[in-house]
């Protein structure tokens, strides 16, 4: 039943039920967490035996891995993840836990020294900007921002950003210094870039001699199915096709083994990786390689961590197929909200009507449910269309994502109609 064919009586019906329904999830006095998308404690769990890691000190090569040195870490745990990551180990760079902080370790370094192919250092432009697809990453977005980055949003579609519209602001303007990306499963609507998107970004002409793409591959490796999504190779494109140097390569463990223990990695071209370590090595003398060793000793190689990753997905899997199966119960065919459905990742993507998001945002903080911001999936908090909810459901318990969808979809249908109601009206 769609909701906006109903009659004015029909309409209200349906808008007194929900608020029937919604005054009794109030009284219910929950408290559930859908803010971010963290490991569980189970997921955790399956990592446990790391704390009893390393059984040795020395690494493959007879290197002391308690002492300074190797800034491009253990070439064990670079060749582990190297294929995962699409990129080779000679251009991989193992460092310490967070991916993140790679990421604004390239902008700074990019600030306050020159790229390898700029005219001048970031901080010495009139204006820096960056394309932002959206939905996408609330920490990209607020990444740049410190840095008084201007953000231009990208729409998204199935296959990746329109590439008709990134291609033309590349071209058009030279201050456009970057792109954020997450190529696999992204943040938040699940979607893979096509091989098409990736060949474009890869090769199209770019005003600023040094655009970067910052390919966050994030979930690289966090499948939902058995059949995992493969998408093309940006480092191998870029190079065949005359720009070697335009993609920075994230990636990281921290939803594979420990969040705050894992090991980050930067991949590119050899010029880019020189000048990554060597503006690394003003800071640090080397990486935590007795991290790295753990790493290798608990995950082994590269099927090692495919299988620790299926472990992960009978975890998680059940989780988004409950959200799915509530949603449709309760919202299919209303045409109140639409929502993704993710092959991998952490997270799904549910619209709702036009105006709406933040009101049911607000109306499930009302009943103990805690979401993301509205407008988080969007620079500087702004969805447009205030319609986009990110709803991460890996870190509850399964019985605490049933009632906390449950609970939402009774916001999205209170909100939803008192919208129609007012537009009726």
């Amino acid at each position: 039943m769609t909701f906006s064919a109903l009659n004015l009586d029909e309409l209200t019906a349906q808008r007194d039920r929900a608020l029937s329904d919604y005054d009794a999830l109030v009284r219910r006095g929950l408290s559930l967490d859908l803010t971010r998308g963290k490991p569980s404690a189970r997921q955790l769990d399956l990592a446990a035996a790391m704390l009893t890691l390393p059984s040795g000190h020395t690494a493959a090569d007879g290197t002391d891995c308690r002492n300074y040195g190797g800034p491009q870490g253990l070439p064990e745990v670079r060749a582990m993840f190297s294929r995962l990551l699409q990129v080779p180990v000679a251009q991989l760079v193992a460092a310490n836990n967070s991916s993140l902080s790679l990421m604004h370790d390239s902008i700074v370094h990019a600030m306050l020294g020159r790229l390898p192919g700029s005219e001048r250092r970031w901080a010495d432009e009139p204006r820096i900007a960056f394309l932002c697809p959206v939905p996408g990453y609330d920490r990209h977005f607020a990444l740049s921002e410190r840095f008084g980055i201007e953000l231009i949003a990208v729409p998204m579609d199935d296959e990746g950003p329109d590439m008709d519209v990134v291609e033309r602001l590349v071209r058009e303007d030279a201050q456009v210094k970057g792109i954020w990306c997450v190529p696999k499963y992204s943040n938040p609507s699940g979607v893979s870039y096509g091989e098409e998107t990736v060949r474009r970004l890869a090769a199209m002409p770019a005003a600023a001699p040094d655009f970067r793409i910052f390919w966050d591959n994030a979930y690289a490796v966090h499948h939902l199915t058995d059949t995992p999504v493969e998408i093309a190779d940006i480092l191998a494109l870029c190079a065949e096709n005359g720009n070697p140097d335009r993609a920075f390569v994230f990636g990281s463990t921290s939803k594979i083994t420990f969040a705050g223990g894992g090991v980050a990695f930067f991949g590119s071209s050899p010029a880019n990786v020189a000048w990554m370590t060597g503006n690394t090595g003003k800071r640090t003398i080397g990486p935590d390689k007795i991290n790295h060793l753990r790493h290798v000793e608990f995950l082994r190689d590269e099927d090692g961590v495919l299988e620790h990753m299926r472990r992960h997905r009978e975890l998680i899997r059940p989780k988004f197929e409950a959200v799915d199966l509530i949603l449709t119960k309760e919202l299919g065919g209303t045409g109140l909200a639409s929502w993704s459905s993710p092959l991998g990742g952490y997270f799904i993507s549910l619209d709702v009507l036009e105006g709406c998001a933040r009101q049911v945002v607000s109306r499930a903080a009302g009943a103990g449910i805690a979401l993301t911001p509205a407008g988080a999936t969007h620079p500087y908090g702004d969805d447009p269309r205030d319609s986009t909810i990110r709803i991460a459901p890996t870190y509850p318990e399964l019985d605490e994502v049933e009632l906390a969808i449950s609970g939402l979809a009774t916001c999205v249908r209170l909100v939803g109609t008192e919208k129609l109601l007012e537009r009726a009206r």
